[in-house]
């Protein structure tokens, strides 16, 4: 048999200690053609003329940074 990590009275407190949180309704996310349109507009659509040498910023752009580095 397999050794156990740390005495079996134990088992779960963590979890038992945690307080309950219900579940949040979710909005459905479209599906098919209605997906393929969202990511179009996502990619193409907000992208401003003549900013060609730009590069879309990613979600964590600045992650770490303080806020007067990043405006710059």
């Amino acid at each position: 048999m397999g050794k156990q990590h740390g005495t079996l009275a134990k088992a779960g407190k963590v979890r038992k200690q945690t307080p309950k949180v219900t579940k949040k309704e979710k909005r459905m996310a479209p599906r098919g053609r209605a997906y393929k349109r969202l990511l179009y507009k996502k990619r193409f659509s907000n992208i401003v003329v003549g900013a060609g040498n730009q590069k879309k910023r990613g979600p964590n752009y600045g992650a770490g940074r303080p806020l007067e580095e990043i405006k710059k």
